[in-house]
């Protein structure tokens, strides 16, 4: 292994967005594309793609990330926590420079900028300006740029308070589903979600030869002094939990009609996915395979977190009436990884943002359809886990372990009004699909917190214990 690639193996290793934990890690290559910058100017800036090896038994044998980079003759004295590494490199000189993450760099990263606003292509890279319908955001040309530190998977710069660049770190041939989805709302005119400005997309050498192409980023308007879903939802349930004497509606921070709102936008988008990605049909044979694969999820969790086998029997019961259910089901583009967090409350309404799907699921299936209802009972069990977060600090306290289950069922009972007024149709009308995505999404949530948030796991385990009993 070359020197430099240790050192990118060392600082790929400590960052939130490389997924490579839990086994062995080694980065084998680094290739780079042609130079966003023009020769002779400093800090020189181009995209590495980093190849590593995923973890036994993988899909993908060999994963690829993105790591722009920025070289400079000196060491800056405020990008110490951005260092890839240092080197000689042979295409600026075969002189000894120091290696940033371009992302941190605020005199590489107007490069992404200029090349989304004015459409640049490169050998390789192509930059796309989106033509909304009535384009009224204008990004200034001299914008600085600000890493956003709340981003787990990818990368997110704010430029000014005007744009929002999301690079998408782990690579993928194909079109990443949040820039499919996000640039068809926006080219269609939606106003429930924030207006895509331009999009980046690139080739990289496939590991084994031959070239691979996919969404590199995208750039949306920002939306300032917005709030997220879930800090809004749980900034309500704090000021239920201080009036424990009080129901739901009679607290000032009641959150009922935002949800209801919510459940109205969340209607309108799902509408607005249909009419510009168009429908399918599953028809009931397709309903004992997604049945099955829910089963096999339910084993494996059990499996792994003995707790959950006592509400195994329960579960189950809500798989087979799946199976058995014999309507066609209209399916669609979803969102595909739903919640509090992925929505915004802004000064003129509810927005809801990155339509990237699960993280942990392949390009395939995250852009396969699926049936609305699955989005809804993603939102459906946010409302109970923003309602049951706050509880570790209320632990024995009935009166607020009352009024946390009561916060949720009034906020999940107003969102599906919300949704039934604009949808037509009420989602808690369809039981049998409701009841078997809400028990897969639990069993999901459980692995996670086995794994990550021991201390969040009776929220999945209650749950689970309420779907197995009804």
């Amino acid at each position: 292994m070359n020197f430099h690639l240790d050192q990118v193996q060392s600082f790929c290793a400590n960052q939130r967005w490389f997924s490579e934990k839990g086994h062995d890690v080694h980065v084998d290559a680094m290739a780079t594309s042609a130079w966003l910058s023009d020769e002779g100017v400093w800090p020189a800036v181009r995209i590495g793609f980093v190849y590593c090896a995923g973890p036994p038994g993988a899909e993908n044998a060999i994963r690829v990330y993105q790591l722009p980079l920025s070289y400079r003759r000196t060491p800056p004295e405020n990008l110490g926590h951005a260092l890839v590494g240092d080197w000689e490199e042979p295409d600026l000189g075969d002189t000894k420079v120091w290696v940033y993450d371009a992302l941190h760099d605020k005199e590489a990263t107007p490069y992404w900028l200029d090349a989304l606003t004015h459409g640049r292509t490169l050998t390789g890279l192509e930059f796309h300006p989106v033509h909304a319908p009535e384009r009224t955001i204008v990004v200034p040309e001299n914008a600085q740029s600000l890493v956003l530190t709340v981003e787990q998977s990818n990368t997110s710069l704010v430029f000014g308070d005007t744009a929002l660049l999301k690079v998408f770190r782990r690579l993928e041939p194909g079109s990443n589903p949040g820039v499919e989805i996000e640039s068809a709302l926006t080219e269609a005119g939606s106003e429930l979600v924030p207006e895509v400005l331009g999009t980046a997309r690139g080739s990289w050498p496939r590991a084994g030869g031959g070239t691979d192409s996919g969404d590199l980023g995208m750039m949306t308007a920002f939306q300032k002094n917005a709030t997220d879903g879930w800090s809004y939802a749980t900034t309500s349930v704090r000021d239920l939990y201080a009036e424990a004497d009080l129901h739901a509606e009679e607290v000032g921070g009641d959150f009922a009609g935002e949800s209801h709102r919510l459940g109205a936008a969340t209607a309108q988008v799902h509408a607005e996915l249909a009419k510009a990605l168009g429908t399918d049909i599953w028809e009931p044979t397709q309903m004992v395979e997604h049945a099955a694969a829910m089963k096999r999820r339910l084993d494996k969790a059990v499996a792994a977190i003995p707790e959950l086998g006592e509400f195994a029997v329960g579960l189950t019961r809500a798989f087979d009436a799946l199976a058995a259910y014999d309507v066609p089901v209209t399916v669609q583009r979803i969102h595909g990884d739903f919640h509090l967090g992925q929505v915004l409350r802004t000064i003129t309404g509810w927005k809801l943002i990155d339509f990237e799907g699960e993280p942990a699921k392949s390009l395939i299936e995250r852009r396969a359809l699926d049936t609305p209802i699955k989005d809804i009972a993603g939102m459906l069990r946010s409302f109970d886990y923003a309602a049951r977060s706050l509880l570790a600090d209320h632990r024995g306290d009935q009166q607020i372990a009352y009024r946390a289950a009561e916060w949720a069922n009034r906020n999940r009972n107003a969102f599906c009004d919300g949704y039934a007024e604009v949808a037509g149709t009420d989602p808690r009308d369809q039981g049998v699909l409701l009841s078997a995505f809400l028990a897969d999404k639990v069993i999901y949530e459980t692995l996670y917190e086995a794994r990550n948030r021991p201390t969040w796991l009776p929220i999945p385990l209650a749950a689970a214990a309420q779907l197995s009993s009804s």
